[in-house]
């Protein structure tokens, strides 16, 4: 079995920095890894093979104690490796040991496994679920050059895995509060980031020391996102002629509520063979479940109000071919939410106005007509009823609040 012995490498010049190596011996030979750690001669413990902090270090405790615990992490690892090669059971070698170290230093720092579980991901033709994977990652980089990460750990650009723990996940809750974030927000960034990490567990790659235990990764209930039909009305009779850009978000928000709230990637990506004999008949990209929606004559309406696309895409939202679909589809939908902020203020809103009210919006028209569950569960595309239970679970309490009045009526 390979072992490993610690050793300082003293610098060729005088009064400067050493540095710490691992060698590794197996099979009567030896190889060296050069590691990034460096520390003076006063500063390392021969006899005992590890850094040593004097009594007078001045303002390098911190990075000694960092050092410190970088090499007890490093002889972790390699004691791991050792522990798998021994495991397989074939003939390896002291340079084996050094080629999977330094392929597990390169592979499985934070950033460098995420950005492979995003490319695998996109390779698997799971775009959306890639680019969640890749919002995370771009938000926890903006925490590792936060001062907050710097204040914990001042020497490291990333982080290992193994190095994720439940300090360095509270530090970056405490960051994105800091910064104004919403729960639900932050929410989502640990569950994407507890998905990572428990799929490297599921790989052997690390150990779980489960450090997502004391952030929150729930999902708070948030304010009430339908409006009344009435409402939905009131945005559909504005005079917006004189102002295209709101014309056009006004529309695509009606169609979609005309559309049981159908979301917008499923309207962006409806085809113009999709629409045959007075109906609309597509697969939601989301659970590849098939609906069947009947095509009115207001919807026509509304899609005649625009010149057909030169695309093969039925509305216009991806009208020219040769683009980047998914980049156009995306573009479209942020300035039509933007647009309708603006539809909002117009009509007196207190919440902001997206398309996503209009998904939220139907299934609350849809609950004030006495439809049932299963029903409105059917017809949004859910893949269950609890699904559907979460849309209505935020929506109008006056019928709660007409009981509660009753109840108290009778004290």
């Amino acid at each position: 079995m390979a072992s490993i012995k610690v050793k300082f490498q003293s610098s060729v010049m005088e009064d400067c920095q050493g540095t710490i190596c691992y060698h590794i011996f197996h099979d009567r030979k030896s190889r060296k890894i050069v590691s990034d750690h460096h520390v003076y001669q006063s500063e390392w413990d021969a006899d005992r093979s590890a850094v040593c902090i004097p009594a007078r270090c001045g303002g390098r405790m911190q990075y000694l104690l960092y050092v410190r615990d970088s090499v007890r992490c490093d002889l972790e690892r390699l004691n791991k490796i050792i522990r798998w090669l021994e495991d397989s059971g074939s003939d390896y070698t002291a340079d084996d040991v050094v080629d999977e170290f330094r392929r597990y230093m390169r592979d499985y720092s934070l950033l460098n496994y995420m950005e492979s579980r995003i490319s695998k991901l996109k390779r698997n033709g799971k775009v959306r679920t890639s680019e969640t994977y890749a919002a995370t990652l771009n938000s926890f980089r903006k925490f590792l050059a936060s001062q907050v990460y710097k204040d914990l750990y001042p020497y490291r650009d990333d982080i290992m895995l193994d190095c994720l723990t439940s300090g360095v996940m509270e530090a970056y809750e405490v960051w994105h509060r800091s910064r104004g974030i919403a729960p639900n927000t932050i929410s989502f960034y640990a569950r994407i980031l507890r998905a990572a990490y428990n799929r490297a567990v599921e790989d052997g790659i690390i150990e779980n020391r489960s450090p997502f235990r004391h952030v929150y990764t729930g999902v708070d209930k948030t304010v009430k996102r339908a409006l009344p039909l009435a409402v939905i009305k009131k945005i559909r009779a504005l005079d917006l002629s004189r102002m295209p850009s709101l014309d056009y978000a006004r529309d695509m928000f009606v169609l979609s509520f005309m559309l049981r709230g159908m979301s917008f990637i499923d309207m962006a990506y409806l085809r113009k063979t999709d629409l045959a004999n007075g109906y609309i008949t597509y697969r939601r990209r989301k659970t590849g479940q098939q609906l069947t929606i009947a095509w009115t004559k207001e919807m026509q309406l509304i899609l005649d109000k625009y010149p057909e696309n030169q695309s093969k895409y039925l509305l216009p939202i991806i009208r020219h071919t040769g683009t980047n679909e998914r980049y156009t589809y995306r573009n479209v939908g942020y300035n039509i939410n933007h647009s309708l902020k603006a539809i909002g203020r117009m009509v007196g809103l207190t919440i902001p106005l997206t398309l996503y009210v209009a998904r939220h919006s139907w299934a609350s028209a849809a609950k004030a007509k006495g439809i049932p569950l299963s029903v409105i569960s059917e017809g949004m595309g859910h893949d269950s009823e609890a699904t559907t239970q979460i849309y209505l679970a935020s929506l109008d309490t006056s019928a709660v609040d007409r009981a509660n009045t009753l109840i108290l009526k009778g004290l």
